[in-house]
């Protein structure tokens, strides 16, 4: 009865995330947890208190939080700091309505999340990262803890850069400082975070200790929707000003962009010295409904049934998305050839792969090369050989986890 509850509150929390509706993978995830004989890990919030008076706050002014569960034995002194995503707010109006949930208040966050994927405490479940100091920091700023700002009308604080620093500083002193490797790794806006925060987080240890950071659905593409007009781009535009991200994005992009352009990934990724793995989808299902197909570039629904379900695609929607993946594979063309990098781009119409169990590591999770993501993921981190992995185009691939979206959007 345990694991059938626990089985429950993972279908549940799918519910509380706004866009992201109900589909197959995270059936199949239940399905795991249930049917893996082993329970769930299930890790505590903890709230960053001092944090408060550094003015390091979620949208409503509460504290930020993570979940830190610890390492032993062998990997007692590594670490894993995973950025939690969850999309962004880019006026007044959703940021009031995101301060009211967990992912802008911790007052409204969960007491306590699961850790699964690349956050697993089993060797069956994450090989290589099972025994690390696995953190979790919790996500309330929606700007990719990149914001510095205040709306006092509305009440909005706009931390993110601060909380970042605040949780840096708390995990340096909870012995983070004296890490022999670690690794920062995120998903969608978390993975998006990971590639700003990628240098900086390198900056905090020293020159020996092996500092890599790992980013999953975090290729964010500023290109035309199905109208021609350029849907992401005017989005995170609203966000960078709103927020004032621009005071925080990376000189070396913005000394010879704007700052809107420097919120997409693509444009930051040549100048990282950091080893970075992208580990991203060719057909990203988050920017199909959202920035390539949304409702107000599709107002007569050509496009629903096919951003709902793949399978549900014509022939000439199918080649936009094949333009769409080529653009994807040119985007990170130049960054595949540095040897210290590594990528898996896989063809399927999914978003997010690291930090679930069906996609990171089980006998049927996606493969390219005959190897799972997480032997890809640890065999570049270990160093136990090159990882550039890219997919041939859809429908070639039989291992990927479509998603497959129910309900209206």
């Amino acid at each position: 009865m345990g694991l059938l509850w626990a089985a429950l509150l993972l279908l549940l929390a799918g519910w509380g995330e706004g866009s992201e509706l109900r589909n197959v993978s995270e059936l199949e995830a239940a399905n795991y947890v249930i049917s893996s004989g082993s329970p769930p890990l299930f890790v505590g919030l903890t709230t960053i208190q001092s944090a408060v008076a550094e003015g390091a706050v979620c949208l409503d002014g509460s504290p930020p939080g993570y979940h830190l569960h610890r390492g032993y034995g062998s990997g007692a002194n590594s670490w894993i700091i995973n950025l939690e995503g969850g999309g962004w707010c880019n006026d007044i109006r959703s940021c009031v309505y995101r301060k009211m949930s967990h992912h802008g208040s911790s007052y409204h966050m969960e007491n306590q999340i699961q850790f699964t994927g690349i956050l697993s405490d089993k060797p069956n479940e994450n090989p290589d990262f099972y025994n690390w100091n696995r953190v979790k920091i919790r996500y309330c700023d929606g700007a990719s803890f990149m914001g510095e700002g205040y709306n006092k009308a509305a009440g909005l604080y706009f931390r993110g850069q601060r909380i970042w620093l605040a949780a840096m500083e708390e995990l340096m002193s909870l012995g983070m400082r004296h890490a022999s490797q670690a690794l920062l790794s995120g998903c969608s806006a978390g993975g998006l975070a990971t590639i700003l925060h990628c240098d900086e987080f390198r900056a905090l240890f020293p020159g020996y200790t092996r500092v890599k950071c790992l980013a999953d659905a975090g290729m964010f593409l500023d290109v035309a929707d199905v109208a021609g007009g350029h849907t992401m781009r005017s989005y995170f535009g609203s966000v960078v000003k709103l927020q004032g991200v621009w005071r925080n994005l990376p000189r070396t992009c913005t000394a010879r962009m704007d700052a809107i352009s420097c919120f997409f990934p693509a444009n930051i990724v040549p100048n990282i010295q950091t080893p970075l793995f992208l580990l991203n989808t060719a057909y990203d299902v988050w920017q199909l409904q959202q920035s390539l197909a949304p409702k107000t570039a599709d107002p007569n629904g050509y496009w629903r049934e096919c951003k709902m379900n793949h399978a549900n695609c014509n022939g000439y929607q199918m080649q936009f998305l094949q333009g769409f993946r080529n653009q994807m594979i040119n985007a990170v063309r130049d960054f595949s050839g540095w040897g210290k990098n590594g990528l898996f781009l896989n063809s399927c119409f999914a978003h997010c792969q690291s930090e679930r169990q069906d996609t990171w590591y089980t006998s049927n999770s996606p493969l390219l090369g005959h190897k799972r993501i997480a032997t890809n993921v640890g065999d570049w981190f270990f160093e136990r050989g090159q990882v550039i992995a890219v997919d041939c185009a859809y429908p070639c691939d039989s291992t990927c986890h479509h998603i497959v979206f129910r309900g209206s959007h």
